[in-house]
């Protein structure tokens, strides 16, 4: 009876350190146990197209998933940006191959939508069968109609100092579609940059640092803001200074609001902001005439 009565306070003082023990092992059960992150796409994006400044978009503005589906692959694109976009989807090395509904096929895209552009499935079982769907976006609803000089405010608070270093049709850099209709306004870095026009913030980059004249390097970077405005047309806001913008995409701001500061980063010959005005002209980016408190329509100063 003595060894009984004596097992039994040994049995308890060694209890709190096997349940600690097994808690151990069950909490290391799990972390084996855990699953692997999912696997890439299969098909990942092959082309997307950005703001005229940068003319090339760093990070895509859609992606195209590819997932097994009834024998075949349904492929599925995936609108990346807090408004519209217009995507192209078109077959190519395609081999016993069937697609429905058929390509080349174009999609407009709401703010963060997702569509079904097609299905492939062989067409003959006993065939090997093989085809690569490729797409591009451009950002903006091409039905939308913007009409052409609409009047902005300046981007800038009341006395703020600047000076108009390129105009409509600046010899520099003023000279393709994108950017035909631009000022740029040479402005000290940390200026405050306002919202010329209301609209919804579209997309918005700010983390970039380098700058120069080096196209290959610099020409497709630079801090910006986007703004959707209610007619469909979009503002960018370009060369901003990095960790600058207050703004979030998706965010609604009127003319006057505070997006960021001026900085000098992308393809620049020194400190200024950069303001255009685009639509989708059907997969292209166009800029837009508009007018400006003093500037004047060929982007002249009053």
């Amino acid at each position: 009876m003595a060894v009984t009565r004596e097992s039994k306070p040994a049995m308890s003082r060694h209890l709190p350190l096997l349940l600690l023990a097994l808690v151990v092992l069950m909490a290391a059960a799990v972390v084996l146990r855990r699953p692997h992150p999912p696997a890439a796409p299969a098909v990942p994006a092959t082309e997307s197209s950005g703001p005229a400044i940068p003319d090339r978009q760093p990070r895509p503005i859609y992606v195209l998933h590819s997932e097994p589906v009834g024998g075949g692959n349904r492929y599925t694109v995936s609108n990346r940006v807090a408004g519209p976009i217009e995507v192209a989807c078109s077959l190519s090395d395609a081999s016993n191959i069937v697609s429905d509904p058929p390509l080349p096929l174009r999609l407009t895209l709401a703010a963060h939508a997702e569509r079904t552009v097609t299905r492939l499935r062989g067409l003959d079982p006993a065939q090997p069968a093989r085809a690569e769907v490729r797409c591009q976006a451009v950002l903006g609803d091409p039905a939308a109609d913007p009409a052409d000089n609409v009047h902005y405010r300046l981007p800038f608070y009341a006395g703020t100092a600047w000076t108009l270093q390129q105009g409509f049709n600046g010899p520099f850099s003023h000279q393709t579609d994108q950017s035909r209709y631009a000022l740029d306004f040479g402005v000290p870095i940390g200026t405050p940059i306002l919202a010329a026009r209301g609209g919804t913030v579209m997309e918005v980059e700010e983390e970039f640092r380098g700058h120069g004249l080096d196209l290959e390097r610099y020409g497709d970077r630079a801090n910006y803001v986007r703004i959707l405005q209610d007619d469909g047309s979009m503002a960018v806001y370009a060369h901003l200074a990095p960790e600058s913008v207050i703004v979030l995409p998706g965010e609604r701001v009127r003319a006057g609001d505070f997006l960021g500061k001026s900085g000098d980063t992308g393809y620049t010959t020194g400190p200024h902001l950069h303001f255009v005005v685009q639509k989708n002209a059907g997969m292209r980016l166009l800029s837009i005439p508009f007018s400006m408190d003093g500037v004047n329509a060929d982007g002249g100063r009053r």
